[in-house]
C-alpha cells in the first residue's frame, strides 16, 4: 500500500469512528432528558409551583431551582468524567492541559460559559416548565449556529445542499416553537408565571450548544478530547460554585436552603443518572469533532432530538403534539441534508485549507 492509499484508509477509519462517536452522543443525549425531566418531580422540586419558601417570587424560586439542578448536574458529570480520565490514565495530561491556559484551556472555559449557564441551564428551564420533549426538540436548531460560526471562523465548507438543510432546520424550529400556540399560551391568564422561561430556555439551549461546539473545536485541534471535556466541566463547576451561586445568594434567593433540600435519595438518584448519561454523551460529542468536523459532529449528534422525544414519550408521558413531532422530523432531515449526504467530500476534508 502506497502512502496516499494509507492516508486515505486512515481518513476513512477516522470518519467512521467520528460518526460512531456522534451516534453514541445522540443516544446518551436523548436519554439524558428522562432523568433531567423526572428530577423536577422529585423533592423538593415536585411542588415548585407552590412556593417552597413563603413570600418568594415564583420567577426567582423557579430560577433558583434551575440553578441548583444545573449545578448538581455539572458536579455529577465532572465526577464521572474524572473517573473516565482516571481509568484511561490521563490525569497527567489533564494537569498539563489545565496549566496551558493561553493556548488550550481558555477555549474550554469559554465553551463552559456557553454550554453551562446558557445551554444546559436553558434546557433544564424548558424541562421544568414545558417538558422534556419540547426541551429536546428546541435544541435541534443548534447545528445552524455551529455551522455558521464554523464557516466564519474555521472556513468550513457550506455547499448549496447545506444551505437547503439550514432552511429546513429553520422551518423545523418554527414548527417546534409554534409561535401561534406559544403566544396563546403566554397570554393565557391561567398559565404559570414562569411559562416564558420555558420558551426562553429552549432558545438558550440551541444558541449555547451551537456556540460551544465551535469554540471547543479550537482547543480540540491541539488537545485530547477526553481531557478537554473534563477541563470544560471543571470550568462550569467553578462558574456555578464561585460566581453564580454566590450571586444568587447576594440577590436574596433561597439557593443554599434549596441545595440542602436537594440532598435526598430521590433527587440525587435522578441527578446521578443525568450525570452518567450527559457526561459520556459529552465525551462522545467532543471525540467526534476532530474526526468529522464541528458541523458534521453536531449534525449527527442532532439525532438526539427524535431519540429524546421517543424516550420521554415512552417513559414519562403520552404522545407529543403533532407539530412538535413534525418539527423534529423536518429539523433532522435538514441536518442530514447539511452534512451526512455530503458523501465523499466528508472523507476528503472537513475544512478548507488556506492558500
Amino acid at each position: 500500500m502506497g502512502l496516499s492509499e494509507a492516508i486515505k484508509a486512515e481518513q476513512k477509519v477516522k470518519v467512521r469512528w467520528g460518526f460512531i462517536w456522534a451516534l453514541w452522543c445522540a443516544i446518551l443525549w436523548g436519554l439524558w432528558y428522562v432523568p433531567g425531566t423526572v428530577v423536577w418531580y422529585a423533592p423538593p422540586y415536585g411542588e415548585w409551583s407552590a412556593p417552597l419558601f413563603p413570600g418568594t417570587n415564583p420567577v426567582a424560586e423557579f430560577l433558583t431551582a434551575a440553578v441548583v439542578i444545573t449545578t448538581f448536574n455539572a458536579l455529577w458529570v465532572l465526577f464521572f468524567l474524572l473517573l473516565w480520565v482516571g481509568v484511561l490514565g490521563k490525569f497527567g495530561e489533564l494537569v498539563r492541559t489545565l496549566r496551558n491556559f493561553t493556548n488550550i484551556s481558555k477555549w474550554y472555559w469559554l465553551g463552559a460559559i456557553c454550554g453551562g449557564p446558557m445551554a444546559i441551564f436553558g434546557s433544564f428551564m424548558a424541562m421544568g416548565v414545558i417538558g422534556g420533549a419540547f426541551s429536546a426538540a428546541a435544541a435541534l436548531l443548534y447545528p445552524i449556529v455551529g455551522a455558521t460560526i464554523a464557516k466564519l471562523w474555521y472556513h468550513e465548507k457550506v455547499s448549496p445542499r447545506a444551505y437547503l438543510g439550514i432552511i429546513l432546520i429553520i422551518i423545523g424550529g418554527i414548527l417546534i416553537f409554534n409561535p401561534v400556540d406559544m403566544i396563546a399560551n403566554l397570554q393565557n391568564p391561567a398559565a404559570p408565571e414562569v411559562l416564558f422561561l420555558g420558551y426562553l430556555g429552549g432558545a438558550m439551549a440551541f444558541l449555547g450548544w451551537g456556540i460551544e461546539g465551535a469554540i471547543a473545536a479550537r482547543a480540540l485541534d491541539v488537545s485530547d478530547p477526553d481531557v478537554g471535556i473534563t477541563v470544560r466541566f471543571i470550568g462550569e463547576c467553578l462558574i456555578w460554585l464561585i460566581i453564580i451561586i454566590p450571586l444568587t445568594v447576594a440577590l436574596g434567593w433561597n439557593t443554599l436552603p434549596m441545595m440542602a433540600a436537594t440532598v435526598n435519595a430521590s433527587a440525587q438518584t435522578w441527578l446521578v443518572a443525568a450525570g452518567i448519561t450527559f457526561g459520556y454523551c459529552y465525551v462522545s460529542w467532543y471525540k467526534s469533532f476532530p474526526l468529522i468536523g464541528v458541523g458534521r459532529g453536531q449534525a449527527v449528534g442532532a439525532l438526539y432530538g427524535p431519540l429524546g422525544v421517543i424516550f420521554v414519550t415512552l417513559f414519562l408521558s403520552g404522545a407529543p403534539a403533532w407539530w412538535l413531532v413534525a418539527g423534529v422530523i423536518v429539523a433532522v432531515i435538514g441536518t442530514f441534508i447539511m452534512y451526512y449526504l455530503e458523501g465523499a467530500e466528508v472523507e476528503e476534508t472537513t475544512r478548507e485549507i488556506p492558500a
